[in-house]
């Protein structure tokens, strides 16, 4: 029986089996042309590792327009930009993610097809890790270059609601999520990416048989309106705004965030007409520039300030609210004299660079001086550099190197 939702970003189609339907969501890579299917080498002999891929057309993801995916053997595709320890948090499209390892069984493969319309990937015949008795899953995940997205699944032995979540999360669904740069409070020189969840699609697992499938089709968003006339009169269950430095339309919430507040966009939600919003906007500010540094990853409603944390990830603290949205940033004052105090703060910084200079000078030169052997004992490695908590449930993933060994019979993925 078909069962529909709507879930704002996106209408997802549940049709179980014998629904017919099911033979056209499915992606059959064995009559597909052998050129387009690849078999990862590496996710096909390895456990709770992940590769980048890139794809042959622009995806739309939640609006945003993407040409590179991470493929995990977990199960699902991470769709961020940036890879961290916590793939399983957020950002994923996932058929279903649990804690699957290819390398248990010659048999188990990890292969995508990319013909130039539809990007898929098919997690065939893969055992959960220490539950090998369950049997084998068979499953994948497509994206089509319209926005659409289907999980066919083809052999699911057990009811997913039996696969424990203790070693590694199980869930089944969508997830998106923008991120921000926030001072670190241990080391206030530097700063660190604050992930937060702005969107998430969970999908009943019960749901989940052999031979079903679930197909989410997009609904439109602010960012697909490319004039400000088009943005301020849509009529999206989103407030769409239109910001003039940006040439853009957002509601706000969506992985441009830092640079819609950045550039004060989120003051002009008050303007009425598109001429008051290009006289009012004199407003600009320098782009920012991302470090990589410290990630931290949580979940952000927009209905509250506060924030609900993943289970595997540290609460952190909201950085804004939604009345701070429309707080505007300082701005400097042209042609202020400079004072003497300012041009003393000027000689005594360089002299203190000057010291440190001289100090790094000696300490080099006499690595058994106490001087030498105080900065040793406190040294940056001994500093904390991720703010995750030592869970044993934790889901880490590493990158794949280039180098792989293939499975037999099989040929190497040109991409890894």
């Amino acid at each position: 029986r078909l069962q529909e939702d709507n879930h704002s970003y996106y209408v997802s189609r549940i049709y179980g089996p014998g629904d017919a339907h099911l033979r056209g969501l499915w992606v059959d890579m064995a009559a597909a042309n052998r050129s387009q299917v690849k078999i990862h080498g590496i996710l096909s002999n390895t456990h709770r590792q992940a590769s980048r891929i890139l794809l042959s057309f622009d995806f739309p993801f939640y609006g945003h327009l993407l040409r590179q995916v991470t493929i995990a053997t977990g199960g699902f595709i991470f769709m961020g930009d940036v890879i961290h320890r916590m793939l399983t948090a957020t950002q994923y499209v996932a058929p279903l993610m649990a804690n699957f390892n290819p390398s248990y069984s010659r048999n188990s493969t990890v292969q995508y097809l990319d013909n130039g319309t539809v990007f898929a990937v098919q997690w065939d015949k893969v055992y959960l890790q220490g539950k090998e008795d369950m049997g084998s899953f068979t499953f994948q995940a497509a994206l089509h270059s319209t926005g659409r997205i289907v999980f066919g699944y083809r052999e699911i032995p057990v009811p997913v609601l039996q696969i424990s979540a203790t070693q590694h999360p199980v869930k089944a669904g969508l997830s998106d999520a923008f991120m921000i740069l926030n001072p670190s409070p241990d080391v206030p020189e530097s700063r660190r990416r604050t992930i937060y969840e702005y969107h998430r699609v969970e999908l009943d697992t019960s749901k989940i048989t052999s031979m079903s499938a679930v197909e989410f089709t997009p609904l439109p968003t602010c960012l697909q309106h490319q004039s400000c006339e088009m943005c301020v009169t849509s009529e999206l269950t989103f407030n769409c705004s239109w910001c003039h430095v940006l040439q853009r339309c957002s509601s706000g919430f969506d992985r441009y965030r830092e640079e819609w507040l950045s550039y004060g966009c989120g003051r002009k939600s008050d303007e009425k007409t598109c001429e008051d919003l290009a006289e009012g906007d004199h407003y600009s500010a320098p782009p920012f520039s991302p470090l990589d540094e410290d990630v931290t990853t949580s979940t952000s409603s927009l209905f509250i300030d506060s924030l609900t944390t993943e289970a595997e990830a540290e609460t952190q603290p909201n950085p804004f609210s939604l009345a701070g949205v429309g707080s505007s940033l300082p701005s400097k004052k042209a042609g202020a004299p400079i004072h003497t105090g300012t041009i003393v703060g000027i000689v005594l910084a360089v002299l203190l660079i000057a010291a440190i200079i001289l100090a790094g000078i000696y300490i080099n030169s006499h690595p058994t001086s106490n001087a030498a052997l105080f900065f040793i004992e406190r040294r940056p490695h001994h500093w904390p550099a991720m703010k995750f908590r030592n869970h044993t449930n934790r889901a880490t993933y590493s990158e794949v190197e280039p180098a792989s060994q293939e499975k037999e019979g099989f040929v190497e993925a040109e991409q890894c």
